[in-house]
């Protein structure tokens, strides 16, 4: 019986043995593994090959492919002789374990153990081994060397010890502490926000070392952390003294020649609608009855490249900068005051130079006939939103006809552009109420009423009408250089995964390219109101491609138009600066302008418009983790807003702020992540935690300089 037995498992082992796959097997392994070298007893176990007769085969199969050239034979060990594709990208270090190297290639975003990432950081460019190897979805890859550094400078909180002292870094991304030898610390004192200066890079054997540069202040003053935003995204504190000087010489008085050059609007109605706390006014409406019954509109956008011309020092600067940004308690202009709050702003009852997109429309809000040019104005009144929206709201008040009037054609311009495939995305934005001193005492969500979208209409109006014109000129080839605002079509199977997890709350998504906007809208109005609103809101807008600025004339497929740009903020917007420029030398002559260097400032503007959203977004997590700090120490209602592989993400309803509830705060049980459904799970109790589910949480920690609040579930 037991020689029986012994013939079945041979024979059995016999039967698993398979030459052909076992070399298939051996020579894919190396293949997808090109960094390294491999014995043949690492193989067998990478491989878990368990029969003796394979696992005999494998050495002399390694032989045969090293004798064939195949592969390499290094001493006792074999590598692949397939050779990684090399290319450049910028490290995104998303957390301790692993980056990604975001690339322009067709691999995208690739996927780099933080191991393999050779000492690069946050922020670096790198050149990196791509293997045909994959982590999930993506492919995966090795830096070979570091071309350049993101910065040597950046900001944190310094703590001393006898012998020397260290720095934690603001930025999340930077994983390591950077050494401060005692004679490098300056004036900084222990728990100071500093500016460092890196002057070793990290190897094998130390950390990064630093010396500070710049004292901002004590670790949580308002101050101190609104400098450390500033210095983090390296946003600049003031303007060069050649820039500021040149706004100062430019004259105050507009002289009778320019005004004759430009066709003359001062006698028609003309208003701003703005901010309460807005100084740069760069828009304004003009309203007019034509005796054939249509209405004329004009859109009076200020014209800023009339005062700053394209060689000069603030031409540089504003290029460099490319954008506004706006901060909690403060904003970091593109231009200097003299300009954005004084020439340039259509403050009312002054005359003004402006770039115009003039419309004769029909009481239907058809478009009848267009104009554009440059052009001179007198605004009658400066309107705040609020005071706008009661007039709306009254039907009566100053100019109530022409804003009533306004608000009619707004909506019916809007309504054919839903009709066309446009997306309704209108997430939930906040603002600070804040004391002298910086603190926060009220978190005030952000309305919008119909003179908001007023406004919005007749910008996009005339942004759209702008790219159009330039676009359809020279037989509407698109021939002729023009900066766009493109927003190219979703990636499928990013749209595919969303449509799979709205319907876990009942919602039907249909995805060909046909239908994938309205669907949408369907969705939008259908969550309105729901507690999964917000989260299916905000994985709606994640799944949308990023618009960018580029000389291509491509779609904008969240508004649903073929052509549009950025025309109408040239005050706060670089990229507004350079489409006055052609639309004017369009409009005087048919030459093409060669391309030169759009593309390049198109693709400066771009990334700029990011630093700044992310400087805005950490200046409000910042006063949001202080409010909290601050707030009551109470049970909040709260919405599952992420859940990942370390805890659940809640937005606490009341506030808008949003905390991490951590798995290891979590007793309860072990629970598990499952990404597929984005929840979390309990290996005993089988509790489910999911997105958009709703919860009851505590404060328990916040910390100002992670801008980060933990949170707890309360039972």
């Amino acid at each position: 019986m037991g020689r029986k037995k012994r013939i079945h498992l041979k024979s059995k082992a016999k039967a698993r043995y398979n030459p052909a796959k076992l070399k298939g097997q051996v020579s894919a392994f190396l293949d997808q593994n090109i960094h390294k070298a491999y014995s043949s007893k690492q193989i067998i176990k990478r491989l878990n090959i368990r029969d003796q007769p394979s696992k005999a085969a494998v050495l002399p199969l390694l032989e045969s492919l090293a004798g064939e050239g195949k592969i390499e034979k290094i001493r006792h060990s074999y590598k692949s002789k397939r050779q990684a594709e090399v290319v450049t990208g910028r490290v995104d270090h998303v957390n301790q374990h692993f980056a990604y190297v975001v690339t322009d290639t067709d691999f995208g975003d690739v996927w780099v153990k933080t191991d393999n990432l050779h000492f690069a950081m946050d922020g670096d460019t790198v050149e990196i081994a791509v293997s045909p190897k994959r982590h999930g979805k993506r492919p995966e890859g090795k830096v070979r060397r570091i071309i350049a550094r993101g910065k040597d400078e950046l900001v944190g909180r310094i703590e001393f010890s006898t012998r020397y002292a260290f720095v934690i870094a603001d930025n999340r991304k930077i994983y390591y502490d950077f050494f401060v030898p005692l004679n490098k610390a300056g004036k900084a004192a222990h728990n100071d926000k500093v500016i460092v200066k890196i002057t070793h890079w990290p190897n094998y054997d130390k950390n990064p070392e630093a010396e500070v540069i710049k004292v901002l202040g004590k670790a949580g003053e308002h101050e101190a952390e609104i400098h450390s935003i500033i210095a983090e995204f390296n946003l600049p504190f003031q303007f060069p003294e050649s820039v500021t000087l040149e706004a100062e010489q430019l004259p105050d008085k507009i002289t009778p020649e320019e005004i004759k050059r430009r066709r003359d609007f001062r006698n028609i109605t003309t208003f701003t609608i703005d901010p309460a706390d807005a100084k740069d006014f760069d828009d304004a409406l003009s309203v007019r009855w034509l005796k054939n019954g249509n209405i004329e509109v004009g859109i009076h956008i200020a014209d800023v490249t009339h005062y700053v011309s394209k060689k000069s020092q603030l031409e540089k600067e504003a290029a460099e900068r490319a954008t506004s940004v706006y901060l909690v308690d403060r904003t970091i202009p593109m231009l200097p005051e003299r300009l954005s709050n004084g020439l340039c702003s259509l403050r009312p009852r002054e005359d003004k130079l402006t770039f115009s997109a003039v419309f004769e429309l029909t009481p239907e809000a058809k478009i009848k006939g267009k104009w554009f040019g440059r052009t001179v104005i007198h605004s009658n009144k400066r309107f705040t939103y609020e005071e706008a929206q009661e007039v709306l709201e009254n039907k009566k008040g100053e100019y109530a006809k022409e804003l009533t009037t306004l608000n009619k054609l707004a909506k019916a311009i809007k309504k054919e552009r839903f009709a066309n495939g446009a997306i309704n995305f209108e997430t939930t934005e906040v603002k600070f109420e804040l004391a002298a001193d910086g603190t926060p005492l009220r978190i005030v969500p952000k309305e919008r009423k119909d003179a908001h979208r007023l406004v919005e209409e007749f910008m996009l109006l005339a942004n759209k009408q702008v790219a159009e014109f330039v676009y359809n000129l020279n037989e509407g080839k698109g021939k002729n250089t023009f900066v766009y605002r493109t927003h190219d079509y979703p990636d499928p199977e990013k749209i595919q995964a969303f449509s799979l997890f709205a319907k876990r709350f009942g919602h039907e998504l249909h995805t060909d390219d046909g239908r994938i906007s309205k669907s949408i809208n369907a969705l939008i109005s259908d969550i309105e109101g729901k507690p999964e609103e917000n989260v299916l809101q905000r994985l709606a807008i994640r799944s949308m491609a990023k618009a960018k600025y580029t000389t291509e004339p491509n779609i904008h497929f969240g508004l649903a138009f073929k052509h549009y740009t950025h025309f109408t903020s040239p005050i706060r917007r670089y990229p507004d600066m350079m489409v006055h420029r052609l639309l004017h030398h369009y409009l005087q002559t048919a030459t093409p302008v060669k391309p030169d260097s759009y593309e390049e400032r198109c693709r400066h503007s771009s990334d700029m418009e990011k630093v700044a959203s992310d400087a805005e977004r950490a200046s409000i997590k910042y006063k949001q983790v202080e409010f909290m700090r601050n707030a009551e120490d109470k049970p909040y209602a709260g919405v599952v807003s992420g859940v990942t592989e370390w805890g659940v993400f809640v937005e606490i309803v009341e506030t808008k702020c949003e905390g991490l509830v951590r798995m290891a705060e979590m007793t309860d049980d072990f629970y598990e992540f499952d990404e597929d459904n984005m929840r979390i799970v309990g290996r005993h109790n089988r509790a489910m935690i999911s997105l958009g589910d709703k919860c009851t949480v505590r404060v328990i920690g916040t910390d100002i300089d992670r801008r980060t609040i933990d949170l707890a579930l309360v039972k």
